[in-house]
């Protein structure tokens, strides 16, 4: 809960509470916070983020590591040290974010079927205008999916502190990295980082390209990635429109 406050918090207080660096590279000319909606609680995006993000969003994330520690405990999970398999331990720690990033692009996936969309990821879709705490503002259901990446732990000797955790902070930390609304954050006049949201901001505005955080090319095997250019923008309008004759092509039959 602490990490989360801290690092969430700090970019939230920095690019939307503060202002920093007003709209300079910010997606969406507007602020979330200037804008109350019916479809958040309170009527307010980062109230609702927030209490979805630390109501259960946290919680199921200590969930699944008090479970997996649980299951080492008591015999159930290959686990391992690094005076043992140092190897294999050093090259799974290599494969996790590759790995999750295949998991993210999974789930994320299914939860667009329209009925999962429906009553479950649209919760996160909310915020279409995402800021930090948009990162893990889910429905509960949605919360189970997306940690249970964790689960590979049972399945593949690991570490119970520095893979397991690790693996946890890339999914609970690593999800702020596409909501923060800014392609930049600028700290000086000569500084500024990149903060490789653009993407998945495009996710959030068009809901059917981007689906995984682009660390592996999958969009771009499937045909659903979208960089901004005209040129993926009409790759995206065509492919709706097909999706769309199909559906039409079914509902008359």
């Amino acid at each position: 809960m602490l990490v989360t406050f801290l690092i969430y918090g700090a970019l939230e207080f920095w690019f939307n509470i503060k202002r920093k660096q007003g709209t300079q590279f910010k997606y969406n000319g507007r602020f979330a916070a200037d804008k109350p909606s019916d479809v958040f609680m309170f009527k307010s995006q980062n109230i609702n983020n927030m209490i979805r993000s630390f109501g259960t969003g946290v919680p199921i994330w200590t969930a699944y590591e008090v479970l997996i520690l649980w299951c080492y405990a008591n015999g159930w999970g290959p686990w391992t040290t690094f005076a043992e398999h140092p190897v294999w331990l050093i090259a799974f720690a290599l494969m996790l974010p590759l790995y999750h990033e295949f998991h993210f692009y999974c789930i994320h996936r299914l939860i667009h079927i329209p009925l999962l969309y429906k009553y479950v990821h649209s919760v996160h879709h909310n915020s279409v205008n995402p800021t930090p705490w948009s990162s893990l503002s889910m429905h509960p259901v949605e919360h189970l999916l997306y940690w249970s990446d964790a689960l590979i732990h049972l399945l593949l000797p690991s570490h119970p502190l520095l893979l397991l955790l690790y693996n946890l902070q890339i999914t609970g930390t690593g999800a702020v990295v596409g909501h923060v609304g800014f392609d930049k954050m600028v700290l000086g006049d000569k500084t500024a980082i990149d903060t490789h949201a653009y993407a998945h901001y495009l996710h959030h505005k068009y809901f059917e390209v981007n689906y995984g955080d682009g660390l592996l090319p999958i969009d771009k095997w499937t045909g659903t990635w979208h960089d901004g250019t005209k040129e993926a923008e009409a790759l995206m309008n065509a492919r709706m429109a097909k999706k769309r004759a199909r559906l039409n092509a079914k509902q008359a039959a």
